[in-house]
């Protein structure tokens, strides 16, 4: 009996002490996968607690090197990159199986719901499903495709921010994707600290200096990290 196509799951984290073990233990249950965490040289206790249930590498910081540096290694027909701080529902890979049957597809992302049973997760979730709904997306939402095909697009820019978008952009154009109405798990620790319209504004106000030109460069000293 063939086994179902090996998913290799990249996780690039930097001192997510907090937040990796429970991302790792919702990736337990999944079948058939690898999970690689890539370090970006954190100074807390990232990379141990991950090596206990995971292969874990090394690399230089940013979010763009760790996920190409994961992905070099693994060995996977297929590509799933998750932030440190979601989590996956059981099964959840069995619909990315799902999803890529058709060999049109090339990749997809999950269907983000932020933490909270309040008003702003609500918010949150509502705006990110209207925006995956145009074709924008971000790593949040569990990016993922098929191994040729990330290789074909040259991986992800390094950039210091929107590398995500970047890529989910190229990986629409290189055909189909599937948008799974599973749930991916996302905290809602930035918006808990940097306050919800602060959020919010941040947001939108990146995407549109983007989109008028500026580089990710300079967009970069406008995002703040929360960890």
């Amino acid at each position: 009996m063939l086994s179902a196509p090996t998913i290799s799951i990249i996780i690039p984290a930097y001192n997510e002490e907090a937040t990796i073990g429970r991302l790792l233990e919702s990736l337990r249950l999944q079948r058939f996968a690898e999970v690689i965490v890539v370090d970006g040289g954190s100074s807390d206790r990232t990379a141990e607690l991950a090596a206990q249930k995971v292969r874990v590498i090394r690399s230089e910081l940013g979010r763009a090197a760790q996920m190409n540096a994961g992905a070099k290694l693994a060995s996977g027909a297929m590509l799933l990159f998750l932030h440190a701080d979601v989590r996956l529902e059981p099964g959840a890979l069995d619909h990315i199986r799902r999803g890529m049957n058709d060999a049109t597809v090339v990749g997809g992302t999950f269907d983000i719901r932020y933490e909270g049973n309040d008003w702003a997760a609500s918010i949150f979730t509502q705006i990110n499903r209207w925006r995956r709904n145009w074709g924008i997306f971000y790593g949040d939402s569990g990016i993922f495709c098929r191994r040729s095909v990330f290789e074909r697009l040259g991986g992800y820019q390094l950039w210091p921010i929107l590398e995500d978008y970047d890529f989910a952009r190229r990986l629409s154009k290189a055909g189909r994707l599937a948008l799974l109405e599973e749930p991916i798990w996302v905290s809602d620790r930035r918006w808990r600290k940097s306050g919800l319209f602060q959020t919010l504004w941040i947001w939108f106000l990146i995407q549109g200096l983007y989109y008028l030109g500026v580089p990710p460069q300079r967009l970069a000293r406008l995002y703040r990290h929360i960890r």
